[in-house]
């Protein structure tokens, strides 16, 4: 039988080289560096926590697939209780990181997201330890949102596979209750502003994220008449990074061309919220298109885009965007208590 010295060294251990991953994915650091120890962690959690001792004892943590050098040493510091001298240097930079800024007050009104990934498509972690860091930063609420099948760059699920997925959601709501894991989707948005999942399935989803990831170069008539027939499907719920553009990285590209009146005055229109997608390559929608849909009573979802957990904190860049232009936290669909949220996202269909 495990002793509860052993649990909880693996515990602790399991709990350090997350907390590192998850600072060093809010600091943006490379997606090498933080799953570097989310794979360690998850090679410790399947160990025997009696085995894990041992192999502190024996200095053979390195003989496990996916576990280095450093992320040896943290954990057999974490299961010595020794001090941890690399953890705390994140922590500290971290808290000198954490000045006042404009949109502190609306990131605290936030009680979800609606536009995160998992490892099931492009993501780099599984839906467990992706819940797990909202519910540590303080949502209430949080949904999947993996991409569909024609994206298979990104892996995207078949209905089959989302199906499968939307079981194991409910499997994990009985378990993280009162959190709750909201299933979803965010689908492509086709040539011809058709949606890439069988609208049957579409309507089984709590969310779902319309987004253009082909062709952004259509000419403007054609890519406005696309975005159109996208936003005035009953079944989506959000115009995922509008302009498509990417700000920086070797796929650095300029923002789709439409006519931003007749797109954004259809979401307004039709109750479909406008994304501020808060990913640091995309903070989409640019500042002229943001005050285009605040002028014509959009409503906005607040959204990471995360694809790691510490990515999940990364709403405030989007906050601070949404405040710069005047949205007023009742027009933040995210801040709104889930019942409140859902019951606005079920009269779209």
């Amino acid at each position: 039988m495990t002793s509860s010295r052993a649990a909880t060294a693996q515990i602790d251990a399991v709990n350090t080289l997350r907390r590192v991953a998850f600072l060093l994915e809010r600091a943006q650091a490379s997606a090498y560096r933080s799953d570097a120890f989310r794979h360690a962690a998850r090679a410790i959690e399947r160990l025997d926590a009696d085995e894990l001792l041992a192999r502190v004892d024996a200095q053979s943590l390195t003989d496990l697939p996916g576990v280095g050098e450093r992320t040896a040493s943290i954990a057999a510091a974490a299961v010595r209780d020794e001090p941890q001298e690399y953890l705390d240097r994140l922590e500290a930079e971290d808290a000198a990181s954490r000045e006042p800024r404009p949109g502190d007050d609306l990131r605290a009104r936030l009680r979800g997201d609606l536009h995160t990934h998992t490892d099931a498509s492009d993501g780099g972690s599984p839906l467990q330890e992706m819940v797990l860091a909202a519910i540590e930063i303080g949502h209430e609420y949080m949904a999947v949102t993996d991409h569909s099948p024609r994206l298979t760059v990104a892996n995207g699920l078949s209905a089959a596979r989302l199906r499968a997925q939307i079981d194991q959601i409910a499997a994990l709501n009985r378990a993280v209750a009162p959190f709750r894991v909201l299933t979803g989707i965010e689908v492509d948005i086709l040539d011809d502003g058709s949606l890439d999942q069988e609208a049957e399935l579409l309507a089984e989803l709590d969310v779902v994220v319309a987004s253009v990831h082909s062709k952004l170069r259509m000419d403007r008539a054609a890519m406005t008449r696309r975005m159109l027939a996208a936003v005035r499907n009953p079944h989506v719920d959000v115009l995922g990074h509008l302009t498509g553009r990417q700000l920086t990285g070797r796929r650095q590209r300029p923002p789709s061309e439409f006519d931003a009146d007749a797109v954004l005055g259809a979401c307004a229109e039709n109750g479909v919220a406008v994304e501020v997608n808060c990913r640091p390559d995309r903070l989409d929608p640019p500042h002229a298109l943001f005050d285009v849909a605040v002028d014509l009573g959009c409503v906005f979802s607040v959204d990471s885009d995360a694809h790691a957990p510490g990515q999940l904190d990364w709403q405030i860049a989007g906050c601070d965007r949404a405040v710069a232009h005047g949205v007023d936290v009742d027009r933040v669909i995210d801040a709104w208590p889930i019942d409140d949220l859902l019951a606005r996202l079920d009269a779209r269909m």
